[in-house]
């Protein structure tokens, strides 16, 4: 009888994209970056060998460690908040763990209640999630392994490390003040010119620039925005900064107009928005001569105007002349109380905060009352798996697995072979430099680089030796078992997406915004341009998140990763509405017949239905009734049609396919 080739096994898709993310991400080696390292983690313990307290300086190289952790800002003032202030609150945890450590029970509730509000503050912004990380790692390691010298002595010299790391950080800052804000507002422009370049052209790479200047937009921003906290008004550099992403704006919201004529521009057009980058990174008033051909197109004239405004700003020796439409942050306090009273209110900080506690009280059970040989590392395993932007808990549980037995290898071969003593300073010197180089390429790659630095510094305390590294493994392993069943399986939102309630937000935004931008200008009460400007960033902002959140739900396994991957067209239409709706914007700006009142209003009603539709899907076939056609040759045409393809795409079987977290 003829033989049938055994077929080949086929992995599942969601195994494919978890097991994916071990492909390294492409960016650049930050240089800088790595000689701090190198440097603030080997400095203390060398100090520590020659003082004669060698566990004093592997205290303070942890420290260095996670001010190494923190050390991802390109702006001097970021530096300061996003070392300094994670450090404070890490002080606060390793006192809190020495005070407890060996007390049984305490030990367990004190770090239980520590992993409550570390997950609940850790939903509030960048900085508060790598405070709320360093608060519950340094009060594991505090209660897990004995400090030398007085209680007061280990939070003094883990912090005392992690400035190290921030001094070494701001030694170029009085030769190179507002540099890294220039150099971002600059990659925002030249972000635009490839936006620019791809408006015509293949949709898909349209939509991957769009996204680009969108990312590079919120960054340049928000580093604007954290340095005008104190500045604005005195700073006129910072001024200029301001003036230079006000123009940037029109020139992203005409790229929509240029797009949807599917006329090319001319490439003298893109060409000039990178000199236009040139002269932002040099950061004086520079008037640049531009060369631009006529525009053949109302959306060309659109690009051509926004680009000589640019060029004008940019030219401007008093930037005050131009409105501000950032707007001023308030004061730090009044942030804080706002933060702090989401934090309590959102039943999303409490639902993370709790199954992050559930874990950590767990481990901490395991290693505090049951008589086994294990050790703080299963806790400290959970607090990097269950870090929430970080993105998903079980391809971080996978990759947290891979990524240790990785590091064990290295780690195994220098305590076997290295001797103690002034060699673990030349091994610190190697391998320390490796966090920051290999953090971008993924988290595998920096658990990989991190878990032979732990260990080293660890045996320098307790002197274990070569025996610390299979227990180490078999931690890791245990700690990733109990974040998959006691913070993923057990919880029901983790089979789900929160795409769809999120999504549906965003379309209701979006329906704001297309009332907003169609009222008459000449009616007491329209929001200004300003508003319109900070409402659409919010709207791509927000979009982002939702973007975010459908790639972490890529990786999960079934029943979530099939059902998330079905709302990927919608995140998609809806964003297409938006530059629709800035695009009918440009083209009134620039001479098209305003539309009545009641043709945006019908618009933003089926966008609210749809709306309604995506946060219960039992009435969404009731919504999605065809829109009556309207006028081809109105300036929301392209828009209407954008709508009913919205609406389309969320048909009943497709949205109940979805239908994931709502």
């Amino acid at each position: 009888m003829p033989r049938h080739p055994t077929p080949a096994f086929t992995p599942p898709e969601w195994l494919v994209r978890t097991l994916g993310t071990l492909k390294p991400n492409p960016a650049p080696v930050p240089w800088p970056a790595v000689v701090r390292a190198a440097v603030a983690m080997s400095l203390p313990l060398a100090l520590g060998l020659a003082g004669g307290h060698v566990a004093y300086g592997a205290i303070a190289s942890m420290g260095a460690l996670s001010g190494v952790i923190g050390d991802t800002a390109s702006a001097y003032r970021m530096r300061v908040i996003n070392i300094a202030v994670p450090q404070l609150v890490g002080a606060v945890g390793v006192t809190l763990g020495t005070l407890v450590y060996g007390q049984g029970w305490l030990a367990v509730a004190v770090v239980t209640l520590i992993a409550l509000v570390s997950g609940m503050i850790s939903t509030i912004g960048a900085v508060a999630s790598v405070s709320g990380l360093l608060l519950l790692l340094n009060a594991i390691v505090g209660a897990g392994l004995p400090m030398p010298g007085p209680w007061w002595l280990a939070p003094l010299l883990m912090t005392g490390g992690g400035l190290l790391v921030l001094a070494l950080a701001l030694l170029a800052w009085p030769l190179r003040q507002g540099r890294a804000e220039r150099f971002e507002v600059a990659g925002a422009y030249r972000q635009a010119a490839a936006l620019l370049e791809a408006a015509a052209g293949d949709p898909a790479a349209y939509e991957d620039a769009r996204q680009a200047v969108t990312q590079s937009l919120n960054q340049s921003y928000d580093l604007v925005l954290a340095r005008r906290t104190r500045d604005h008004g005195r700073n006129q550099d910072l001024v200029r900064l301001v003036t230079q992403l006000n123009a940037l704006t029109l020139i992203v919201e005409a790229a929509p107009a240029a797009h949807l004529s599917g006329l090319p521009l001319p490439p003298e057009v893109p060409a000039t928005v990178r000199r236009l980058a040139g002269a932002v990174e040099r950061g004086e008033p520079e008037r640049i001569e531009l060369a631009l051909p006529p525009a053949e197109s109302p959306a060309g004239r659109a690009v051509e105007h926004a680009v000589q405004h640019a060029a004008e700003a940019l030219a401007d020796e008093d930037p005050h002349n131009v409105d501000d439409r950032l707007g001023t942050p308030g004061a730090l306090t009044q942030r804080a109380r706002r933060a702090a009273r989401n934090v309590l209110i959102s039943a999303e900080s409490w639902r993370y905060g709790l199954r992050l506690a559930l874990c950590i009280g767990i481990a901490q059970a395991l290693v505090s009352l049951i008589e086994v040989p294990r050790s703080y590392w299963v806790a400290l395993t959970i607090t990097f798996v269950m870090k929430p932007d970080f993105g998903s808990v079980f391809s971080r549980a996978v990759m947290r697995a891979v990524g240790t037995a990785a590091g064990l290898l290295v780690a195994a071969a220098v305590l076997a072979e290295v001797p103690r003593g002034w060699w673990d300073v030349l091994v610190l010197v190697v391998l320390a430099p490796l966090i920051p180089a290999l953090t971008p390429r993924g988290y595998g790659y920096q658990t990989a680089a991190i878990t032979p630095v732990i260990l080293l510094l660890s045996d320098t305390m307790n002197q274990q030796g070569f025996a610390l590294v299979m227990p180490r493994l078999y931690d890791s392993l245990i700690g990733c078992g109990i974040a998959l069943v006691a913070g993923y399986l057990l919880w029901p939102e983790s089979w789900s997406t929160r795409i769809g309630d999120r999504l549906a937000d965003a379309v209701a935004d979006t329906a704001r915004y297309v009332e907003m931008a169609f009222l008459d200008p000449a009616t007491p009460g329209v929001p200004d341009a300003a508003a319109r400007a900070r409402m659409r960033r919010r709207l791509f902002r927000d979009l982002s998140t939702v973007r975010s959140e459908f790639q972490r739900a890529l990786t999960e396994p079934p029943p979530t990763g099939p059902r998330a991957a079905a709302w990927w067209p919608l995140v998609v239409a809806v964003e297409r509405v938006v530059d629709a709706t800035t695009a009918a914007r440009v083209r009134i700006r620039h001479g098209a017949d305003r539309p009545d009142p009641e043709e945006p209003a019908e618009l933003c009603r089926h966008l609210e239905e749809l709306a309604d539709g995506l946060r219960d899907t039992d009435t969404l076939e009731a919504v999605c009734v065809p829109m009556p056609e309207g006028d081809d040759d109105s300036v929301l045409a392209p828009l209407r049609r954008e709508i009913q393809a919205a609406r389309a795409i969320a048909s009943p079987p497709t949205a109940t396919k979805g239908r994931a977290g709502n």
